[in-house]
């Protein structure tokens, strides 16, 4: 008190003297012609002086920022013009191998006897030179494929009323961002019975399967396949249209075939115009995000929980009339047996297409499309199947982008079964019964129950459970946790004691009194380690009493000892 006393008497003294020099000072001069100021106009001025200055310094930094921007956006636009320029250069026309189309065609003609012409339309057509470079045996194998297999001889044609000379025609026209060429020759066409019993004597269908005429052409495209009656250099060696389509599949591209009897056959191959950049859709599976050539997507679709627990059942996916195999991402990545996200209303399914092949694939999330420059993968990494390229976003982040009709031909029957317990045909049963009559059971999929004051210390927990592939609902105290648990029953709870409103002693004690919740397991997590804590919790009815900071592994093998015994019971 003495001290405060001390205090006010200063500050009183100082008051006096100030008081005393503002009237000396201002003394013999009139109102009108000396302006007296106040301490509070002082600091008036005082104040308005610094928001000026603040104000300028605000201009000044918005030039600054005007003018980094704008350095950025000319920035921008020289790096695109640069990347065009170095594009440019690894353009080539196709013309540039049709010399050794030509002889191709040559050669092969000399060797069967036959008469061929050869014919390229759009040849001056700019391609990528490595997309070119890979393809070119390819072509060439499509060519005498065209030669051995397409063209007949000259008296057959003569008798056919056709010229003795065949004809193949390349032919090419861009599609957006691709580039399609089509090999189509003026043959006899693919002889479709003869495809489907080579196909039955090697065992590659079953006797009694019934194929389209589209189903049963594409079977030339299996490993092995040849109806070639003789073994040559050009033909009936098994090897060839099996290579092309992997090759055309690896540069994110698709082949697709039609024949007709008596009048030819066409192949036509839709690849990239350039590897080097393309569009790319990021896709998300939980916490991994992959990217697709944009030109594999066919459609993306939202579809109700019940549409897809319908499909997982079934294993395909109606679009179109028809139905398509269907797939979690995640398990065709080998990362994850199901979706951990909470549902919503709609679903994402996405519809990939590559030549005749067409799947349906449950995803996460679909982030968007995206210009990427493609990396090449390396030997370590380019012989993966399904695996096109990668990049590195602009975070820094790598990206792999996947083919995923490619990948579903190798993973296809592994990620069905890793999928597998997502097929519940309960519960379509459930979601059209009653639902009046009690509480819901809980899905196959465990529900950790998180009652945490903390906002930290529940996102930290719900990330943990989720990485483990647990569902996790969240409350911040008892009460909250209470209308948590009147909407599902939870499989564990996991609670703090100390929380506003309702503590976790309350929580356990109403958890206990209630008779659908009374077998609960109730872990308890906290900073109050005393023992009469822990002895008042096991009084009321607690399993596990765990005290902070806890053990991350002890935590999770308590729950899944719960969520097994759960399961089991």
């Amino acid at each position: 008190r003495s001290q405060l006393r001390d205090i006010e008497l200063q500050a009183e003294s100082q008051m006096q003297s100030r008081l005393a020099q503002a009237k000396d000072s201002a003394a013999g001069f009139d109102p009108l012609e000396f302006d007296r100021f106040t301490r509070v106009q002082e600091l008036t001025r005082m104040m308005a002086e610094s928001v000026n200055d603040v104000a300028t310094v605000q201009r000044n930094l918005q030039r600054t920022v005007e003018s980094t921007e704008d350095d950025l956006i000319a920035q921008g636009r020289q790096t695109r013009e640069l990347q065009r320029d170095l594009l440019r250069t690894r353009m080539v026309e196709f013309e540039g191998i049709s010399d050794r189309l030509y002889r191709v065609v040559r050669l092969a003609s000399k060797e069967t006897g036959k008469q061929v012409k050869l014919d390229i339309t759009g040849g001056s057509i700019e391609m990528d030179r490595g997309v070119l470079d890979r393809m070119t045996p390819a072509f060439e194998h499509l060519l005498r494929n065209c030669v051995a297999h397409g063209i007949e001889d000259p008296h057959a044609r003569t008798a056919a009323g056709k010229d003795a000379a065949g004809t193949i025609v390349i032919g090419l026209h861009h599609e957006g961002n691709d580039v399609s060429v089509e090999f189509r020759d003026d043959g006899a066409g693919l002889n479709v019975p003869r495809i489907r019993e080579k196909a039955l004597s090697q065992g590659l269908i079953a006797p009694n399967t019934e194929l389209s005429d589209q189903e049963a052409a594409n079977l030339i495209f299996m490993p092995g396949f040849s109806t070639a009656e003789s073994v040559t250099e050009l033909a009936g060696r098994g090897i060839g249209m099996d290579v092309v389509r992997s090759e055309v599949n690896a540069l994110g591209g698709r082949i697709e075939t039609a024949t007709r009897p008596g009048e030819g056959t066409s192949f036509r191959l839709v690849l990239p115009l350039t590897t080097a950049v393309t569009q790319v859709v990021m896709i998300r599976s939980g916490k991994q995000s992959v990217g697709v050539p944009a030109n594999l997507i066919e459609i993306v679709r939202r579809a109700t929980p019940k549409e897809i627990e319908q499909a997982y059942n079934l294993g395909t996916y109606e679009f179109g009339g028809e139905q398509l195999p269907f797939y979690w991402s995640g398990a065709l990545l080998q990362s994850s047996q199901r979706s951990v996200e909470p549902q919503s209303r709609t679903l994402p399914v996405v519809v990939f297409r590559s030549a005749a092949q067409r799947i349906a694939v449950h995803v996460d999330e679909v982030l968007g499309n995206q210009e990427v420059v493609v990396k090449n993968l390396g030997p370590q990494l380019a012989r993966l199947p399904g695996l096109a390229g990668m990049t590195v976003l602009a975070s820094g982040a790598v990206v792999l982008i996947y083919n995923p009709v490619a990948l579903s031909a190798v993973y296809g029957d592994q990620a069905r079964l890793m999928s597998a317990d997502r097929a519940q045909p309960n519960m379509l049963e459930r979601a059209g019964g009653d639902q009046r009559t009690g509480l819901p059971a809980a899905p196959q999929i465990p529900l950790v129950l998180v009652v945490d004051d903390s906002i930290t210390v529940r996102r930290v927990t719900q990330r943990l459970l989720q990485r483990e592939g647990y569902r996790v609902a969240l409350a911040a105290d008892g009460l909250q946790a209470l209308e948590r648990l009147a909407d599902e029953k939870p499989t564990v709870v996991l609670s703090d004691i100390e929380m506003p409103r309702m503590d976790g002693f309350d929580l356990a004690r109403n958890i206990r009194g209630d008779s659908r919740l009374k077998d609960l397991p109730i872990i308890m997590i906290t900073s109050r380690i005393a023992e009469k804590h822990r002895e008042h919790a096991m009084e009321l009815g607690v399993d596990h009493y765990l005290g902070k900071p806890y053990s991350e592994e002890e935590l999770l093998g308590l729950v899944r000892s719960y969520c097994a015994v759960g399961v089991v019971g």
